[in-house]
């Protein structure tokens, strides 16, 4: 049986939101970017961590968060791709 949607009084679908882990807001913090990440759109936010949290493997966890750390720090860039939105 299909699990079913949960949806707002508007009929939009509400997603449960992924916590910030600790690990992930360290760094934000002591790499001076939590402003540039809570700037980002809540849809970036979400990927962003999605994806840092889905790696199997710590190496690769860690890989991917010093990857979002430096497209933060940096700007302009979402995943790889460019995003002129974020821009510094």
């Amino acid at each position: 049986m299909a699990k079913k949607e949960v949806r707002d009084k508007h009929g939009n679908l509400r997603r449960q939101p992924h916590e910030l882990p600790e690990d992930v807001k360290v760094a934000l913090e002591q790499n001076s970017v939590r402003a540039d990440y809570d700037a980002r759109p809540a849809y970036q936010r979400k990927d962003y961590l999605a994806w840092i949290i889905r790696a199997q493997h710590p190496d690769l966890r860690k890989k991917r968060l010093n990857q979002m750390l430096k497209e933060l720090e940096v700007g302009g860039i979402f995943l790889r791709a460019d995003h002129p939105a974020s821009k510094k």
